[in-house]
């Protein structure tokens, strides 16, 4: 369902948030680091130059994604896993847990939480990162579509993505024990060629839907969402400005923390 190629489109814009998050990861040094989500396994590889006598391992539910991962160039002590990443376990208590930009594809969240606090070492830290747009016009009009009658029966049980409310992740981690920083950031991309934010939601959002529909019915989605996001999005002679808001967590787990 991923395509490694389409993600990597607009890789500095969709890198940009990871960084942000990591600068705000204050351990010296971890031995156990994973990355929840890793996709084509570049940013892992961030993790493992920053701390490098961890072991770090990169996990990932895209195959496809996986085996890109594996085709780079690493230490030793940096392995890629295929998994479900709402399932996976480490082979022992993690001090540093980073996910960007994958939990919103996994529901229950408030579950999910408590399972991956689980999962830290004490003084351990959680920190993720999660697309907070599903109400601008992008998303609704994927949304209107899904809904019409063509494409409603296909598309019934494809997931969406969601993330919730930013008091939401403060108040169930603390209510876990934990020390909570919570922010959101809006970036204004301006992206470059034609139809650029429907290249971007190829790379993300869309790759469910089209799978759900197969080849014929795939392109009739996008002939109709062409036009619409042509018209919320127009675009200009520097490129096609777009909005995107991100939501950002680093919790960290009572306890002494590694040296």
């Amino acid at each position: 369902m991923w395509n490694p190629a389409q993600y990597e489109r607009f890789r500095d814009e969709r890198k940009r948030p990871f960084f942000e998050l990591l600068a705000r990861v204050d351990v010296a040094a971890p031995s156990r680091v994973a990355d929840l989500g890793c996709g084509t396994g570049d940013l892992t590889l961030v993790l493992a130059e920053r701390w490098p006598q961890a072991r770090v391992v990169g996990v990932d539910s895209s195959e496809a994604m996986v085996a890109e991962a594996t085709r780079r160039a690493a230490p030793d002590r940096v392995s890629f896993e295929l998994a479900d990443l709402a399932g996976w376990k480490p082979e022992a208590p993690l001090d540093v847990l980073v996910s960007n930009a994958a939990l919103h594809w996994l529901p229950d969240h408030a579950a999910l939480l408590s399972r991956l606090v689980s999962l830290l070492a004490p003084g351990g830290v959680l920190a993720f990162q999660v697309p907070a747009n599903f109400e601008a016009p992008s998303h609704r009009r994927i949304d209107e579509l899904r809904a019409h009658p063509r494409f409603a029966p296909a598309l019934a049980s494809v997931r969406r993505g969601h993330a919730e409310p930013l008091d939401f992740y403060e108040a169930h981690l603390a209510g876990l024990g934990l020390a909570v920083d919570a922010w959101d950031t809006t970036y204004l991309h301006v992206l470059p060629g034609e139809d650029a934010v429907l290249q971007w939601l190829l790379g993300t959002t869309l790759r469910p839907v089209l799978a759900a529909l197969g080849p014929e019915e795939g392109k009739a989605f996008l002939e109709l969402l062409r036009p619409l996001l042509r018209a919320d999005y127009p675009a200009s002679a520097r490129g096609t400005p777009f909005r995107f808001t991100r939501r950002f967590v680093v919790a960290v787990r009572p306890g002494d923390a590694r040296p």
